[in-house]
């Protein structure tokens, strides 16, 4: 899927810029379609951040990708959860290639544009010859219209961060946020607490029950029941939180999460994560 030759001639080089930014350049052109054609994992979260934090009416963006490099970035809860709001708008599509030898492409109408890093150093070539972005607009569509869905499971946001204000708080909700900003990456591999993590830490500083924080989960997409038990047990374990039985009319008492580590119950919300981060490392 090669179509950007070393002799083509270019019109501009977008040299300096971060990918973040040249995005924000095409998005910034109105176009009514904006192929995103085998795009590295980091230009995958680039993309996904200038869309959610661009304040205008974006194109439809269709992104062909390594299914593989999508599964591993989709991995991160954060950009997987803002990818999913921007599919709720029906502003993104996502479908994969097995064909992943190719540059990675940014294809409108109007102009192709060839993603080249070097070291830290990252260069947009562009090409706005009516002739090639025709054929290379023709080519990608093609391959689009071939090409497998892939299927997000993660919910968006939005909604994630609206059932919470309403299933469990809005307090929880404020923190729910706040927790997340603080953090870079939402992976649970060491590298930033996974989504069912940090759910049970807010659930927990509010004094939630575990039941109402783990149908929120399941309801919502995040998890099932069963998992939000497996990390409730492990976090217990490792002294994060507590528990205490809350007796009701029928059938076994709920349980009530509590902070049980002095050092998170004094944190504030956004150090939350990093003390918690810090004790489970």
């Amino acid at each position: 899927m090669n179509l950007f030759r070393p002799a083509m001639e270019t019109k501009s080089n977008l040299l300096n810029q971060s990918v973040h930014e040249i995005l924000q350049t095409v998005i910034d052109q109105g176009p009514d379609v904006m192929l995103v054609v085998n795009p590295s994992a980091s230009a995958i979260e680039d993309l996904i951040d200038a869309a959610t934090e661009y304040d205008g009416d974006l194109p439809e963006m269709r992104m062909l990708a390594d299914e593989g490099t999508l599964k591993d970035v989709m991995e991160d809860f954060i950009i997987a959860s803002n990818a999913a709001d921007l599919i709720d708008e029906g502003a993104l599509t996502l479908r994969t290639t097995e064909d992943s030898s190719g540059n990675s492409l940014l294809v409108t109408e109007d102009v192709v544009i060839a993603l080249v890093t070097a070291g830290d150093r990252v260069g947009g070539l562009t090409s706005d010859d009516d002739d090639f972005v025709d054929a290379a607009y023709g080519t990608y569509t093609n391959f689009w219209d071939d090409a497998s869905d892939f299927s997000l499971r993660t919910p968006p946001i939005t909604r994630v961060r609206e059932t919470l204000g309403e299933e469990i708080s809005p307090e929880a909700e404020d923190d729910f946020n706040s927790v997340l900003s603080s953090l870079e990456t939402a992976r649970g591999d060491g590298d930033g607490l996974d989504e069912v993590t940090i759910s049970l830490l807010v659930a927990a500083k509010n004094e939630a029950l575990l039941y109402d924080i783990s149908k929120w989960g399941e309801d919502v997409g995040i998890a099932s029941k069963a998992t939000f038990s497996r990390t409730k047990t492990k976090l217990e374990d490792m002294g994060l939180i507590g528990t205490e039985k809350v007796p009701i009319d029928v059938g076994r008492p709920r349980l009530r999460l509590k902070l049980a580590n002095d050092d998170l119950q004094n944190a504030d919300t956004d150090q939350l994560a990093g003390v918690a981060q810090s004790m489970l490392n």
